[in-house]
């Protein structure tokens, strides 16, 4: 099953916002890299979710609800259902992730703004073994 990871500003869409509505439409992406990511996803693939804006740390992940569509409201854009799957207690921060030395030529670590990639098989066993995460 592919992992995906996807980036929101707290102060903007959170975990917490993603927790409390249960699902949401995830829109906004218009990176033609980001847009491929998410044209990729299938129901059911899981998204891990990144805060940035400052706390730069996987905090949680979602399940894909919907196959991916062409966002009505912006041309190049693609739109999926996410629903809300569990948190990741404590969050790992990027700098853990770059001082583990394991993840260098992912997108996450080598594109700092792109908003949404695959996230590899690697990092997510990685982050399992680290926070003894339980459903994702």
């Amino acid at each position: 099953m592919p992992y995906f990871l996807a980036k929101t500003d707290p102060q903007t869409y959170s975990l917490a916002a993603l927790e409390h509505e249960g699902t949401t439409v995830w829109d906004g992406v218009t990176n033609p890299q980001a847009v491929q990511a998410i044209r990729r996803m299938r129901p059911n693939d899981k998204v891990l979710i990144y805060h940035s804006g400052g706390e730069s740390a996987v905090v949680g992940w979602a399940r894909v609800k919907s196959a991916p569509r062409d966002d009505p409201n912006t041309p190049r854009s693609v739109i999926v259902d996410l629903a809300f799957a569990g948190r990741i207690d404590p969050p790992v921060t990027l700098k853990e992730i770059k001082t583990s030395g394991l993840f260098s030529d992912w997108a996450l670590i080598r594109q700092g703004r792109l908003s949404t990639m695959e996230a590899p098989a690697d990092f997510v066993a990685w982050l399992k073994k680290q926070r003894k995460v339980r459903g994702l």
